[in-house]
């Protein structure tokens, strides 16, 4: 890769397509879901804060920083439910990963396919603590541009092969269903959220909706199961009825955050959760028995987008998937920025 100091590797959606696809998308997910871990591990060594977020009445914008002290990333991401009717994402992003040392950009990546990756790798690395031993079912309540990652973070690290997927949109279970198609799944479509729980032992919630909804009611959910509710991420969305909370162990990525965006927002703000990265440290306790509801409260956090990050800049050399981008000044002489814009104009 460039050492020019004025040139930062930028990986479009095109790139980042063609990397995924080189790499196989399994092996991409196994991967990035040890980067994940790892940094879950080394989680007192991040600058942690919850994003930055602007809500509107449409949705809302967002900033994820984090820093482990020697590299820095961030993401820009929105969520727009709304977008679906206008044939565009409900959710985008881009980010960045900087050196902490100069403050210069070290890579500039397209985060939409690559959130997309990301949260379901986290899923199943979450899943692999606490979901019930030799889980092979899952329902999947929701079916739209998250679903088929999840099915395949599921496969890949905790061997689910078979879905039970639902979604209120038959069109989308059915993209779902022929998406995954030939990929080693035995696939049920359900018509009824209540018919897609029957038999499965980890339930995947992964709706876009921004209201207070209840996908899961308690009587849904018997004893046994490892829910992951991924469609809770912000003030005013959730997913589950507050009397599953109640009799569930609650697992969490960063407390503050979720407490004002998860599914935990129902309950009193001293409610006991845990974090997810003191099960994977041993310092606390994950699923307690066989009978016990583990429930994920997944709303995502900048650790796992730096984990991403990360792990793309780490292939960059080998595969050159990327693009050389012009993105910052380097004149000859440090202090004399101005001058480096005379002689591009005597140049002209």
């Amino acid at each position: 890769m460039t050492a020019r100091l004025n040139i930062v590797p930028f990986v479009s959606v095109d790139h980042m397509m063609k990397l995924v696809l080189a790499i196989g998308v399994d092996r991409f997910l196994t991967d990035l879901a040890g980067y994940i871990e790892e940094d879950f591990r080394r989680w007192a060594l991040f600058d942690k804060t919850p994003r930055v977020a602007s809500h509107s009445v449409d949705g809302v914008i967002e900033l994820m920083p984090t820093s482990d002290g020697r590299l820095y990333g961030f993401k820009y991401v929105n969520g727009h439910p709304k977008n679906t009717r206008d044939g565009r994402q409900t959710v985008t992003a881009f980010g960045v990963l900087a050196d902490v040392g100069n403050g210069y950009p070290m890579l500039l990546s397209e985060m939409t396919i690559l959130t997309a990756l990301r949260t379901a790798a986290t899923s199943a690395v979450a899943a692999k603590y606490l979901a019930p031993k030799g889980a092979d079912c899952m329902a999947i309540i929701g079916n739209g541009a998250q679903s088929e990652f999840q099915a395949l973070a599921f496969k890949a690290l905790l061997g689910v092969n078979k879905l039970r997927l639902y979604d209120i949109d038959p069109a989308a279970t059915r993209k779902c269903a022929d998406n995954l198609a030939g990929l080693g799944f035995e696939i049920t479509s359900c018509a009824s959220a209540h018919a897609a729980v029957e038999g499965a032992q980890i339930i995947t919630t992964v709706t876009a909706d921004k209201q207070y909804a209840t996908i899961l009611t308690d009587n849904m959910v018997g004893s046994g199961v490892h829910i992951n509710a991924v469609g809770g991420d912000c003030p005013g969305k959730t997913e589950l009825h507050r009397d599953i909370l109640l009799r569930s162990q609650i697992f969490v990525e960063y407390t503050p955050q979720t407490r004002i965006e998860g599914e935990i927002q129902q309950l009193d703000a001293d409610h006991a959760v845990v974090e997810l990265w003191e099960v994977m440290a041993g310092t606390a306790e994950g699923r307690a028995n066989n009978q016990a509801v583990t429930l994920f409260d997944s709303v995502g956090f900048a650790t796992e987008d730096f984990s991403a990050l990360r792990y793309v800049r780490d292939q960059l050399a080998r595969t050159g998937l990327y693009e050389e981008l012009d993105l910052l000044a380097d004149p000859d002489e440090p202090r004399d920025l101005f001058g480096m814009l005379l002689r591009a104009a005597n140049q002209g």
